[in-house]
């Protein structure tokens, strides 16, 4: 027996081609499988081959749990039992009992080959899948072999990938037999083994198809930074050179066009808008809209976006098909686009420095043309008056330094004693709220004056609620919401 398991390993490790530890492995498994199928399906058998004779033992063994936790009796033992036999051992090892050699029969030997036989292809796999991603490739040309349910399965060499439906271009049929180039996804590692998950629609598939086409990509005289896309339809890319000798549209677009002609052609007729990257974010986006001309842009680096302001004649040429146009630059700069007209910009403005006039006006005690004045400065908080340096305010025409002294003083009076009420407001609040994640004391104080004190006081809120009680954007007042609701359903 033990010569002929050996000479068994070395054939399937030949014939596979796959490590003498993964049959030895394998042969360890289907053994032990068998010797369970013999004695007890429900206990824990290990068996163990000498790699040099040939040689297995088997043993059966339980591992050792907390007295209270023995669920499986045939598999587990607790530890006060097992440390009358083994006064040393820990939590999580096992006891072991040899068994005797056993006769495992025609239907023993027929599982245990099922076993190995599996355990091998499995291996196989792997191997196979190793060997792919050494090669660090994420774009994957095959065959269409089959289509399953929609999804295209792709033979590429000795590998066979999966291309989801949704994954797919929309309106683009595929047939066996038909080429076809697409992303690596992910590998999804399903029970069966590890399986390639290809995309023709992620973003990322467009940027390789260009390093294909561009040759200055590989060489690092150009970058893609981006890219974003509404599949078989329109896509944004947003390129940067390292060189300045090299024009990056220019180089990607290609001698009459080329090499951008070839990557829409794979696309389905998907069309490429080639945008110049620039690290100024307000410039980046300004670009991501072309072809429409942008009038002025407003950046909220706080809530990270942008109104962007352009003339009646640009706003549906802004907007695009469906809004695509501005969705797409949205996705590809990282900001959120709010589109306006000069007049609503005009009406937003007045809005917003009508609400921090009245603000001024309240809090610092002084009047319109006043606040108006702090207003044209730059000023929008009580904050940045108290604490400006100095020299900047005296820097204000409309004010002598006893002015300035004065606002200073009342700013930081207002915040001296919002601070004080903040701080009464706390004492009331539940620990349970002040500890929540996302939670800050700031955010608290302002809940906690609108009889907000607890977290299911919180949970009860729906989040526009919240978004009008503390000022928040709406994915902050989702997130809190939705951890405030969490003990509901444990």
């Amino acid at each position: 027996m033990s010569k002929e398991m050996l000479l068994l390993v070395d054939a399937l490790a030949r014939e596979k081609n796959v490590a003498k530890d993964i049959v030895f492995a394998a042969l360890e498994s289907a053994l032990a499988s068998a010797t369970k199928k013999k004695t007890n399906e429900e206990a824990d058998v290990r068996v163990a081959i000498d790699q040099e004779t040939g040689e297995f033992d088997s043993f059966r063994r339980w591992q050792v749990v907390p007295d209270e936790a023995v669920e499986h009796p045939d598999a587990q033992i607790a530890l006060s039992e097992a440390q009358q036999e083994m006064p040393d051992i820990q939590l999580d090892e096992f006891i072991e009992e040899q068994l005797e050699p056993i006769d495992f029969g025609r239907i023993g030997a027929q599982a245990a080959k099922q076993v190995i036989l599996q355990k091998i292809r499995d291996a196989e796999r792997e191997q196979v899948l190793s060997d792919f991603l050494e090669r660090k490739e994420h774009l994957v040309t095959g065959t269409v072999k089959r289509i399953e349910r929609g999804n295209a399965i792709i033979e590429a060499g000795r590998i066979e990938a999966v291309l989801p439906r949704d994954q797919m271009i929309p309106k683009e049929n595929l047939r066996v037999g038909d080429r076809v180039r697409a992303y690596l996804l992910k590998i999804d590692r399903v029970a069966r083994g590890p399986q390639l998950i290809l995309s023709r629609t992620a973003p990322e598939f467009i940027i390789r198809l260009f390093e294909l086409e561009v040759p200055e990509m590989e060489d690092g005289l150009l970058e893609i930074k981006s890219a974003a896309r509404d599949p078989g339809v329109r896509a944004k890319i947003a390129v940067k050179s390292n060189d300045p000798r090299v024009d990056p549209i220019g180089t990607c677009v290609g001698m009459r066009g080329s090499r951008v002609t070839a990557v829409t052609n794979e696309l389905a007729g998907e069309r490429v808008d080639i945008v110049l990257w620039s690290a100024d974010p307000a410039q980046f986006v300004i670009g991501a809209l072309a072809p429409a001309d942008v009038s002025s842009i407003v950046v909220d680096e706080e809530k990270h976006s942008m109104d962007v302001v352009v003339d009646e004649d640009n706003l549906a040429i802004a907007i695009g098909r469906g809004g695509q146009n501005v969705r797409l630059a949205s996705e590809l700069t990282g900001w959120s686009i709010n589109l306006m007209t000069v007049e609503e910009s005009q009406k937003k403005s007045e809005e917003e420095h009508g609400s921090i006039r009245t603000l001024f006006m309240e809090k610092l005690d002084v009047d319109e043309e006043v606040a108006d004045i702090l207003i044209e400065e730059g000023f929008s908080t009580v904050e940045e008056i108290a604490y400006v340096p100095l020299n900047e305010m005296l820097e204000i025409e409309a004010f002598d330094e006893d002015t300035v002294n004065e606002l200073r003083n009342r700013a930081r009076n207002v915040l001296l004693t919002e601070a004080i009420v903040d701080e009464e407001q706390l004492e009331s609040v539940a620990d349970d709220l002040l500890t929540l994640e996302g939670m800050d004391k700031p955010l608290a104080a302002k809940l906690a004056r609108a009889n907000v004190r607890t977290r299911d006081n919180l949970a009860d809120l729906a989040v526009d609620e919240l978004v009008e009680l503390s000022g928040i954007d709406d994915e902050r007042a989702k997130n809190l919401i939705t951890t405030a609701r969490a003990h509901w359903f444990e």
